[in-house]
């Protein structure tokens, strides 16, 4: 078992001054944390992996492809692979738990 613990994990993402920490790769996925400050830019684009994000805390809009939806904690989104995506309009410190599979990088 691997156990992880979203405080940490969150206090080692901002040690590292970054907004996005993989703390997790296995052969068929990876995990992350990813956060995001209001009026921050996500500068994502599509990726090769199917995604499913959890939003921890925080709000935003997120658009996949054509589709916008205002996203906030407990919401949960799969992202197909090759689909466009990014959160914008960021309200309120957003903090989301990324799975992506196969793993990214």
């Amino acid at each position: 078992m691997k156990l992880f613990r979203l405080d940490e994990l969150d206090a080692e993402r901002a040690d590292h001054d970054g907004a996005y920490l993989r703390f997790l790769r296995e052969p068929r996925m990876s995990a992350g944390l990813y956060a995001l400050s209001p009026g921050d830019t996500d500068p994502q684009d599509a990726h090769d992996q199917d995604e499913l994000y959890q939003v921890i805390s925080g709000r935003a809009e997120l658009t996949v492809g054509a589709e916008t939806a205002t996203v906030g904690r407990g919401t949960v989104v799969y992202v197909p692979a090759g689909t466009p995506h990014r959160f914008h309009h960021v309200t309120e410190e957003l903090r989301v738990l990324v799975v992506f599979s196969p793993p990214e990088g």
